[in-house]
């Protein structure tokens, strides 16, 4: 996404334009990105009427046949709104304000919306081939519309053409590297055998970016009389819906086969490298995509940052990821596959994007 450039939107009879001049706001943890904007109004077509500003935060199901989890429905999770004409908001003008207002001209009307840091971030389940409406998932909607009153917004004091409005992202990138990865060491043992196969797996770091290979090291000490014929990686998306209930959702997202082999009371050390991406699974119904803008890209879901005191029903959908390395490992002796059996350690990791650079307010 091009962070130099201006989204605007116009209702249908041209009467308000909303100026936006980025659609990502990062969620730091402790504080979000203040969402500051500009709302042209053309005072002459309002006969009278006034206009507000709305942001909301919604979780939504779109069509009645995407059961995902078997419901369809769309709860207002958060909202603020303000009225911006006659002026009844004058939020402190920033340079983001001075770079839009420029855009909008005499007629721009600032607006600011600070969100608070408990709510959840931007995530979208993708839809199956043949779903309609719009994808299940937490989106928040910057709308500007003319009403008589701001009690009854919904009511029929307004039109279509009326109204505007732009989706933006709530969206977190990746801390700063703390510390070393993590590490699994397994000992197994086996049915008819006295001696076990030793697995260690580690990751060189925590945090991983979204396209970005990851080196899996693995040590393997075969003591027993089997063998390892191949080893297998996977990766498993969780998707944690804790908005109304505690359903838990696991898709994988990559299982990738090796023909490595580890004979009987043998020795193995190498770096096995994968990348889960979105391209491989493009039709996976139910996996948590980052919340997707029109006619953009996106990928899949980036884990979930939490901070200490946040209400469980304001969460959303938490994501997190974990690769799984499976040996697969041979029956020996005269049961032979009877006795066929696997080695499995798990490491949890963080994937999401790194930090960007500032936007060039002078360019805009």
């Amino acid at each position: 996404m091009d962070l130099e450039r201006v989204f605007k939107k116009s209702s249908k009879n041209k009467t308000l334009t909303l100026f936006l001049g980025k659609r990502d706001y990062v969620d730091h943890v402790d504080t979000v990105d203040v969402v500051d904007g500009v709302i042209q109004v053309d005072p002459a077509a309002l006969l009278g009427k006034k206009v507000y500003i709305q942001l909301a935060c919604a979780f939504r199901y779109g069509s009645d046949d995407l059961d995902v989890i078997g419901l369809s429905f769309r709860k207002d999770i958060w909202f603020k709104k303000y009225q911006i004409y006659p002026a009844d908001h004058n939020p402190e003008q920033s340079p983001m304000h001075s770079a839009l207002l420029k855009k909008a001209g005499d007629q721009g009307q600032p607006f600011s919306f600070q969100m608070p840091p408990n709510l959840p971030c931007s995530v979208t389940l993708q839809p199956g081939p043949g779903d309609k409406g719009k994808p299940c998932g937490v989106d928040f909607e910057v709308k500007a519309y003319i009403a008589k009153a701001a009690d009854n917004p919904d009511d029929e004091t307004f039109s279509k053409k009326d109204k505007c409005r732009l989706i933006i992202r709530k969206i977190q990138f990746a801390p700063d590297p703390t510390g070393t990865g993590p590490k699994a060491d397994i000992c197994r043992n086996f049915m008819m055998s006295d001696k076990p196969v030793y697995l260690e797996a580690s990751l060189e770091k925590e945090i991983y970016y979204h396209g970005e290979p990851i080196p899996v090291k693995l040590k393997i000490r075969n003591e027993t009389s089997k063998t390892v014929k191949k080893i297998n990686i996977l990766v498993d998306q969780t998707a944690d819906v804790v908005l109304y209930c505690a359903d838990r959702y696991t898709k994988n997202v990559l299982n990738q086969e090796f023909a490595d082999t580890v004979e009987a009371s043998g020795t193995y050390e190498k770096t096995l490298t994968i990348c889960p991406l979105l391209v491989d699974n493009i039709e996976k119904r139910g996996l948590a995509l980052d919340g997707r803008l029109k006619d953009e890209d996106t990928n899949m879901a980036s884990t979930t940052m939490l901070r200490g005191g946040m209400e469980r029903d304001v969460l959303g959908i938490l994501v997190s990821y974990k690769i799984k390395i499976n040996l697969i490992v041979s029956g020996g002796g005269l049961l032979g596959g009877l006795t066929a059996s696997d080695v499995t350690a798990e490491l949890p990791f963080i994937l999401m994007h790194p930090k960007p650079e500032e936007i060039n307010l002078d360019s805009l």
